[in-house]
């Protein structure tokens, strides 16, 4: 009876930038719970590549070019899922960047850019997708922050990043308090350091990694498959109570 409230299956859910990274991961790890999924990534070659993987897995994906930048490419997404599957049961917004910059070197366009993808972008998709689950009285959102929401990185300098993943963290308590009549629920997750391709470099660097390694409790970075079921938990019925929360997951990062 427990296990069965973490079950997806006959559900849809949208992944944005599930072309790569822990993207990819979600897609998988909702896809293992039964549920179809579109892959919302602005790359091609991988958005293809993950919704070809889902489907080898018997689940039904569809990839979808999109830029979460752009207001009329995040709702062509939503109309382009709507009109595959006819509904959307849950909604991911992962697709993030991060730029590693002093506060003093940074320029306007940079700014915008990390801003736009990580913070309007989680808007854009949250509000298109949002409106349809207003429609249906029920859905699910699920915002990829960040521990860099709650406190300030060091050694490296990236304050925008940070900014974007604290306004992230307030955004899923604002949405999540405007649509619970709705039967929507909106939580976030927020990672610590994770052991993805685009962050290994830096744990081989000793002036990132070495610090980041002593500053981590476990002693070790996450392996992006555990946040899979933590994703899973926040998208099914197991989390049927839960609106507006940011679950931490940082090998305890954050406790010191």
């Amino acid at each position: 009876m427990v296990l069965e409230k973490f079950s997806l299956e006959g559900q849809v859910g949208i992944v944005t930038g599930g072309g790569q990274g822990l993207g990819k991961t979600f897609c998988h790890a909702f896809a293992d719970a039964g549920a179809d999924i579109v892959v919302a990534e602005v790359n091609a070659e991988t958005g293809s590549v993950t919704a070809e993987e889902i489907e080898a897995k018997g689940r039904q994906a569809l990839f979808v070019k999109t830029d979460v930048k752009n207001q009329d490419s995040v709702n062509a997404m939503v109309e382009q899922a709507l009109g595959t599957f006819g509904k959307i049961d849950f909604l991911m917004n992962n697709a993030g960047i991060v730029q590693h910059l002093e506060a003093e070197k940074v320029e306007a366009a940079d700014w915008r850019n990390v801003l736009e993808v990580n913070l309007t972008g989680v808007f854009f998709c949250s509000q298109a997708v949002g409106r349809h689950m207003i429609a249906r009285q029920q859905g699910r959102i699920i915002n990829i922050a960040s521990m860099s929401g709650l406190i300030v990185n060091y050694p490296q300098a990236q304050v925008s990043y940070n900014a974007s993943k604290a306004a992230v963290i307030h955004l899923t308590k604002s949405l999540a308090a405007e649509w619970a009549s709705h039967n929507i629920r909106v939580n976030a997750i927020a990672p610590g350091y994770m052991n993805t391709a685009m962050a290994r470099p830096f744990f081989d660097d000793p002036e990132y990694g070495g610090v980041w390694i002593k500053a981590i409790p476990m002693g070790r970075p996450g392996e992006p498959k555990e946040l899979g079921p933590v994703a899973v938990f926040l998208a099914s019925e197991a989390s049927s109570y839960m609106t507006g929360a940011t679950v931490v997951v940082d090998g305890g990062y954050t406790i010191w």
